[in-house]
């Protein structure tokens, strides 16, 4: 059974269960602070478990893009290792919703348990005698009783004695430290040969971490919810929620001994052997590689195309983090250093094109996005193995001087340990992680001397960044306190900007020391920050007092308003108020930017879309996909038709739509956003631009006034980003750049021609820095042979120490290496008053440096700096510095002449 096959077999079944078939969410969460990415098939349902939406359908079935690499579901170090780990993998997952009054009727424990066997064992055909199950066998400390409803159930199907009790850890489900929780069933299975099963008892493997006793479902009853202070009180509704890991159901039922070895990745391992040239033998080291390659891949290539593209923060970062493990395997242990990849997106884009179109529809962006990251990092790792090639002969050298000094004892070898803050700066500067750093360590060798790391010191400096990490994104959030059971957090601002109204609830949160408060009303006109729109700031007013709004948010489903303080009476009646200008200036750039994203397809092509935008009062920012610069002309094009719709004063006509029927009208959908059943659609001239949108808008394309792109820029691999303004703002702008032309044509005398005026004044400019560089040029040249005629002997060292007269601090370092082609074995320190300050270089040369164990830096830090009141750096033979105290500079020379 192929897995295409095997997955279609999930849906059909579940859909002759009553259950209604869904798609998956995003694999990027966009509304919900606890997460950067689904990392369950139950986070796009949190809500219903929470309490804050009523679900649509009683009874639901998935499968779910998932990815786990942070938080405490970090699988990152495993995958690859091992035959089971995953970064991005398929969950398939049954859901009822015990809160819903829809047909066919919620179904708890004894359905979810029947149908789980059913599955597995009718329509799957395991093996019966190969499956275990674990319960929850119950928690004395917090109050938890054995889930004897469940084994009673599970008798009805398998034998007493293939049913395990499981501790909390195990068999018991949270969501979080606190929210909806509940007990929960796994089902097991045991994959080794006969001969394996005879000689140990399948039933002593589970939950040991063998490889072939793997969990394959996992069955939760939330039927809990867990307070703030760790208290647990029953749910007013029962829901079942599964999850069964698709990759390793795939591997059973195909009989495979690894997932890696099933139809998933088999034709991406394929490929890395063609485009490599070497075989997949899973055994060998490189085996690890392969199954690297093939798992980041997929994590990589859906991410992006769920509109996460990598970067150094947040999500971003943990997605540049993947593709660079990845390259450093190829790199390794292939030997492989082009861009590999990027190369790889057509297989994967193919293969799940059935399921998860939107790659396929992306793929030609996705790779490219891919291949420039790859290029980017095969250059930093150039870079960090110079920077490792530096340390290992700065080691070399340093450990033979000692020798020579007979500070050691000669010895036929040697062991250098590479110091743990060196290698958590590869790491961290580099990519390097520490097994890369350890192999390339292990094999160098510089005649009897050999080189190892300390792997205790990199461990100390990644535990320090992890707590300032850690202790920088904390946010504490206490329980909410429940004013009203109400269903509420409705959004009305479209058709009003104040409402009247009540708390339904309320929270206190503390996050780097500040306090908020989050509040939740019936119903809002205040905007939540969603779909590049700012969230509407304004006040609540509590009879008479007022308190400000200073952000809206949503959290899932729910509309949260965060106040620096609470009013005196919470319970009283609340009158919502928003800052109506801001609203109304941000609806100008929202509706600007529809016209804008019409406008660059029509003038750049249909490859454009959005990629994240910004919209707030002030201005609106807009990313995009295209892989050259917006020229110059193309910007006048776009500012032209959005202008030419702006004085024909389109109205803006917007509708509520089922979703395919939106779509059949040419509704532009983002990728990587998640639409319900009903979409809100806003057009602004039916062949002009039609959008789905949940933002606020004007009514006419008129109220925009005017439209001005004020920049343009490359954010990213084949991402540009326009900056522009319309309304009042557009208007202020133009305003303010003639007011500076203005003082531009007075200060050139009010030329005829501006334009060849400025150019006269530049070729003026020029020539007389030409001039000035001349002259300078032959002071330096005066300044430096009277500085050959006070070379001093130290030893056998050329010291010049020497106050001299320059304009700048650049001029130190260029006499500096002017004296160097005309000395040997020298230490040079230059010294300088400009501009009332203090400045110093010193450069010395390589030989001197390394006899006497000196470094130009290492000067500059220790004994220059502490003197003028300043600091520096630079290279290890030159360096410069600058500071306060002036007084001082024939002291520094005198210092840095006592150091020979």
């Amino acid at each position: 059974m192929q897995s295409a096959e095997i997955r279609q077999h999930f849906f059909d079944f579940f859909k002759s269960k009553g259950h209604t078939i869904v798609p998956s969410a995003p694999i990027v969460i966009k509304d919900d602070p606890t997460l950067l990415f689904t990392n369950a098939g139950m986070n796009q349902f949190k809500d219903y478990f929470l309490g804050n939406k009523k679900p649509s359908y009683t009874r639901v079935a998935d499968t779910q893009k998932c990815l786990r690499v942070s938080g405490k579901h970090n699988d990152l170090e495993e995958v690859g290792v091992d035959t089971y780990h995953h970064t991005m993998f398929e969950m398939l997952g049954n859901w009822s919703f015990g809160n819903s009054t829809e047909n066919p009727a919620p179904y708890f424990k004894e359905e979810a348990i029947a149908w789980a066997w059913e599955l597995l064992t009718e329509v799957y055909k395991i093996d019966k005698q190969r499956l275990y199950v674990t319960v929850f066998e119950g928690d004395a400390k917090e109050g938890l009783p054995k889930d004897e409803e469940a084994i009673s159930f599970w008798k009805k199907w398998i034998a007493e004695d293939r049913i395990i009790m499981g501790k909390k850890k195990d068999n018991f489900w949270e969501m979080g430290d606190s929210g909806p929780c509940g007990p929960c069933t796994e089902i097991h299975i045991d994959s080794r040969t006969d001969e394996e099963r005879k000689k140990t008892d399948g039933k002593s493997l589970v939950n040991n971490d063998h490889p072939q006793v793997i969990e394959i479902w996992n069955v939760v009853f939330i039927q809990y919810n867990r307070r703030k202070d760790g208290s647990l009180e029953p749910l007013p509704a029962k829901h079942v929620d599964t999850g069964m890991g698709f990759e390793r159901l795939v591997r059973v039922i195909q009989n495979k001994q690894s997932n890696y070895d099933t139809d998933i990745f088999s034709g991406t391992i394929e490929a890395i052997e063609h485009i490599t040239n070497k075989p997949y033998q899973s055994y060998l080291q490189e085996g690890i590689a392969f199954r690297v390659i093939a798992d980041h891949i997929r994590a990589i290539s859906f991410t992006i195309a769920d509109g996460q593209l990598p970067s150094n923060i947040g999500a971003g970062y943990v997605i540049r983090r993947i593709l660079r493990r990845a390259v450093r395997y190829y790199y390794s242990f292939f030997y492989y250093r082009e861009p590999l990849l990027y190369q790889l997106v057509p297989v994967i884009a193919k293969e799940f094109k059935n399921v998860f179109p939107e790659l396929f529809k992306q793929q030609d962006f996705v790779a490219r996005v891919i291949k420039e990251e790859e290029d980017a990092f095969l250059r930093t790792l150039d870079k960090g193995l110079k920077r490792l090639d530096e340390q290992f002969k700065k080691e070399r050298d340093s450990l033979i001087v000692k020798i020579e000094q007979g500070i050691i004892e000669k010895s036929s070898s040697y062991n250098i340990i590479l110091d743990g803050k060196l290698l958590f700066e590869l790491f961290d500067t580099y990519g390097f992680p520490l097994d890369l750093t350890k192999l390339i360590a292990s094999e160098t060798k510089f005649g009897g001397i050999g080189f190892s790391v300390d792997e205790v010191g990199f461990n100390t400096e990644m535990l320090q960044q992890k707590t300032r990490s850690r202790a920088a994104s904390v946010v504490d959030t206490e329980d909410w306190i429940i004013l009203s059971n109400a269903e509420g957090s409705k959004f009305v601002g479209y058709d009003t900007y104040e409402t009247k109204g009540k708390v339904l609830k309320y929270r206190k949160t503390k996050s780097q020391g500040k306090e908020l408060y989050q509040i939740v009303l019936d119903k809002t006109p205040f905007y939540a920050e969603s779909g590049g729109q700012v969230g509407d700031t304004g006040v609540l007013i509590f009879d008479d007092e007022k308190i400000p709004v200073v952000n809206t948010k949503k959290e899932n489903d729910l509309i949260i308003h965060f106040t620096n303080e609470l009013p005196a009476n919470i319970d009283t009646k609340v009158i919502a108020k928003i800052d109506v200008d801001k609203r109304k200036k941000t609806a100008v750039h929202h509706s600007a930017t529809h016209l804008m994203h019409a406008a660059l397809r029509k003038v750049l092509g249909n490859h454009v879309a959005q990629k994240g935008s910004l919209v707030n009062h002030e201005y609106l920012r807009f990313d995009f996909s295209h892989f050259a610069k917006v020229t110059d002309e193309e910007i006048r094009k776009v500012e032209s038709l959005v202008n030419e719709k702006v004085r024909l004063n389109v109205p803006v006509i917007v509708q509520q739509m089922p979703k395919q029927e939106a779509l059949k009208t040419g509704a532009m959908a983002l990728f990587g956003e998640k639409y319900g059943d009903t979409v809100r659609v806003v057009k602004m001239d039916a062949d002009y631009s039609i959008e789905l949108c949940g933002g606020t808008h004007v009514g006419n394309t008129g109220e925009l006034g005017f439209f001005k792109i004020i920049a343009e820029t490359a954010v990213g691999a084949g991402i540009r980003r326009i900056e522009a303004l319309s309304g009042k703002a557009a208007e202020d702008y133009i305003q303010k750049e003639f007011t500076a032309m203005h003082h531009i044509r007075e200060s050139l005398k009010n030329p005829k021609d501006i334009n060849k005026a400025v150019e006269n004044f530049i070729t003026e400019n020029n020539e007389l820095k030409k001039q000035l560089e001349k002259l300078e040029a032959k002071q330096l040249s005066s300044i430096k042979n009277d500085l050959l005629q006070k070379v001093e002997k130290i030893k056998d060292i050329n010291f010049i120490g020497q106050l001299v007269d320059v304009p700048n601090a650049d001029a130190l370092k260029k006499i500096c290496f002017s004296l160097k082609t005309e000395l040997k074995n020298y230490v040079i320190v230059l010294a300088a008053v400009i501009d009332g300050k203090p400045n110093v270089a010193v450069m010395l040369d390589d030989t001197v440096a390394a006899s006497k164990n000196l470094e130009a830096p290492k000067i500059i830090k220790e004994y220059i700096a502490p003197l003028i009141k300043g600091g520096g750096g630079g290279q290890k033979t030159l360096a410069t510095a600058g500071g306060q105290d002036a007084s001082k500079l024939n002291d520094v020379i005198e210092k840095v002449k006592s150091l020979l």
